[in-house]
């Protein structure tokens, strides 16, 4: 794929460019509507594809839920084994700015199968929940009140760490949007212990500093957007003593991990992330 469609695209998806602009220019870059019209397909999430594990896998519990949170309930999904033992360690799953869809939940499956505890919030509970289309998605998730949505996030664990399928031990994992809310509540949750960052921006530096639980940071080597700001926020965790681990995956894209997203999805890549991403949780939450 042509690095200025996918840089483009990433313009539409995360800095606010509208559609008819966004079409407009990709139109001269495929050189007509019609070549932009076939390339759509690749850059946008093909959700009918999203299920790697099955919803109604059999050896898993899965089904939504609410939560208290100081702003009002936050629905979610979760995922669990049927198996024993009772409890698990538990992971809050933090979706992308397209709110909590088809690709997240199987994400959250994932963990399951693995052998977590895995609850999915939603963040745009309060209007409703995530909706199908995803531009009305993302348009939601940049209104909302960011302190307020940490708040919710912030409660995700509590509620976690209290389920009565959950070991007490929680860990959070984040995806592009959530992989920056990941970080801020790795700065803000008392009951986290550890935390998983997908290519997420790294907080500001004040609460960069304040982060205080073991992280696992995978970064993809062509996401210049985020990636400027990556040598600050390790030198913070340097400074702070934080234990950390930092993965730069070498000529992939931001999003590399979304198996939905055919311009993007890097296998090799995404499943070394994966596994480096189990490996950790389990260690730090046992």
């Amino acid at each position: 794929m042509n690095r200025q469609v996918i840089e483009l695209y990433d313009e539409y998806t995360h800095g606010g460019l509208d559609r008819r602009s966004f079409l407009g220019r990709l139109a001269r870059l495929a050189g007509s509507a019609a070549a932009a019209a076939a390339l759509l397909p690749f850059l946008e999430n093909r959700y009918a594809e999203a299920a790697t594990i099955a919803p109604d896998d059999p050896s898993l519990k899965t089904g939504h839920d609410r939560f208290d949170a100081p702003d009002g309930a936050v629905t979610c999904y979760s995922a669990r084994p049927k198996s024993r033992p009772k409890r698990r360690p538990a992971v809050v799953v933090i979706h992308e700015n397209r709110g909590l869809n088809a690709h997240m939940e199987d994400v959250t499956r994932r963990l399951a199968v693995a052998g977590f505890l895995a609850i999915a919030p939603d963040a745009l509970s309060a209007s409703g929940g995530t909706p199908k289309d995803e531009d009305e998605a993302r348009k939601r998730i940049g209104e909302l009140d960011p302190e307020a949505t940490l708040r919710s996030y912030v409660a995700a664990v509590k509620h976690a760490a209290k389920h009565e399928h959950s070991t007490g031990k929680v860990g959070c994992v984040g995806f592009c949007w959530g992989g920056s809310m990941a970080g801020r509540l790795a700065a803000n949750s008392q009951e986290l212990a550890a935390a998983v960052v997908f290519y997420g921006m790294p907080p500001a530096a004040e609460e960069a500093a304040r982060i205080h639980v073991p992280m696992l940071l995978n970064y993809a080597g062509l996401d210049k957007r985020i990636n400027d700001a990556v040598p600050a926020f390790e030198q913070t965790l340097k400074t702070t003593g934080v234990r950390y681990e930092l993965h730069m995956y070498d000529g992939v894209d931001h999003a590399f991990h979304n198996d939905t997203n055919a311009a993007r999805y890097n296998a090799a890549a995404a499943a070394l992330a994966w596994q480096r991403t189990l490996d950790f949780l389990t260690r730090e939450l046992r």
